[in-house]
């Protein structure tokens, strides 16, 4: 493999935060060999969102110039639950949950990156091998003081705010991840930066050439405030239907559509600065949507927005779907509805009060609904779908 350093190097800085250190990838750059380029995700809920493509499109340059891509799967680590700009101790989720999480990952990654050059591991492999002296030995080889120099945890230690050990381990398993995988660059966003440099401490403590670390902006939630998460429900996932993507899309302010514009899309802002807001939020929407589905689906999308929204219709195709039974639990209805990809988001929404059945909110995931007659249930705005019993 011969490689243009020159070339490379300026693609791979594009839209990147910070290089750490330059000169170091640089050297690896001139060997002329593939690099092992690291990124990682804990399934942590069941779906990726378009904030997670700002780094994917990275890893895609990546490819396209010839390097391996490592994508992790972190199902070891989310059951400990990453403690990044968090308040309070994050509650660890189950193997259940993170298995049931994990499903689609890979699907979902592989609308944007090549799976031939995609290599896909999950650090249970090796993290779920290791016995307590593993584990002693990784813990000596980081001290207490450094972490709290650490800013969301030097934070609550100031303001008497619980921080447990186990936090303080989660650190250390995303460098060990990349000791194991011996990963030559590791990409993610500014707030992982204490992570990604942690890879390179105990890669270097453990006789290994040190990471190059890549860090990429990260993209607000639909709120315009926090970055996009789900479990603040401020997130476009990219396999929830056409037009969820178009609605939420539409939602979002003036201000942070030119962000997404900038962080998402090759569209030039100077143009979109000279466009009606709303006209622009369409193009905007049309391609997220043509970006994860086709350019027919973006457009029956949109005029599935005009009728809900601006003509306050329901929508005129709502999609039928025939259940063998008479009276279903309303976790299980949206379930088998396909309206939710997880009991937890299920519970979560009608917890919300984001649920509803003939025009009723549904607050009690306990709640049996009749099928005897047509059920139309609705989750947000936008998704809706016949339920009959057949």
């Amino acid at each position: 493999m011969q490689i243009d350093v020159e070339k490379h190097l300026r693609i791979i800085k594009e839209g990147v935060i910070e290089l750490i250190p330059e000169e170091e990838l640089i050297c690896k750059l001139k060997r002329n060999k593939p690099l092992r380029v690291k990124w990682g995700a804990d399934p942590s809920a069941p779906d990726i969102h378009i904030g997670h493509t700002v780094v994917l499109q990275k890893l895609k340059q990546f490819q396209d110039l010839g390097h391996q891509i490592i994508f992790l799967i972190g199902d070891f680590t989310a059951m400990i639950g990453d403690p990044t700009g968090k308040s309070e101790t994050r509650p660890s989720l189950t193997a259940e949950e993170v298995k049931e999480n994990a499903k689609t990952y890979q699907k979902q990654v592989f609308k944007i990156l090549d799976r031939k050059k995609t290599k896909v591991v999950c650090n249970s492999e090796w993290l779920g091998k290791m016995d307590t002296m593993d584990f002693f030995k990784l813990a000596s080889q980081y001290t207490v003081a450094r972490m709290l120099e650490r800013k969301d945890f030097k934070q609550r230690f100031e303001n008497g705010v619980d921080i447990s050990v186990l936090e303080f381990l989660y650190p250390l398993l995303q460098g060990y991840d990349s000791v194991h995988l011996k990963a030559d660059i590791e990409v993610g966003g500014t707030d992982q930066k204490f992570n990604l440099l942690m890879g390179r401490t105990l890669q270097q403590r453990n006789g290994q050439e040190q990471q190059v670390v890549l860090t990429m902006p990260l993209l607000e939630g639909t709120d315009g405030v926090q970055k996009m998460s789900k479990s603040l429900d401020n997130y476009i996932g990219v396999t929830e239907p056409p037009s969820e993507i178009f609605g939420k899309t539409m939602s979002i302010s003036d201000r942070l559509m030119l962000r997404y514009f900038h962080l998402l899309t090759d569209v030039s802002l100077e143009e979109i600065k000279k466009m009606h807001p709303k006209e622009a939020k369409k193009i905007l929407a049309k391609t997220l949507v043509s970006r994860f589905y086709d350019e027919k689906k973006a457009i029956e999308a949109e005029r599935e927005f005009e009728a809900v929204f601006r003509e306050k219709k329901k929508p005129q195709e709502i999609v039928t779907v025939k259940l063998k039974t008479d009276k279903i639990n309303i976790i299980d209805l949206l379930i088998k509805t396909e309206m939710v990809s997880s009991k937890g988001e299920g519970r979560r929404l009608v917890g919300q009060g984001g649920v509803r059945v003939n025009d009723k909110t549904i607050t009690d995931d306990k709640a049996l609904i009749e099928l005897s007659i047509e059920a139309v249930v609705n989750v947000g705005k936008r998704k809706f779908v016949r339920v009959i019993c057949g």
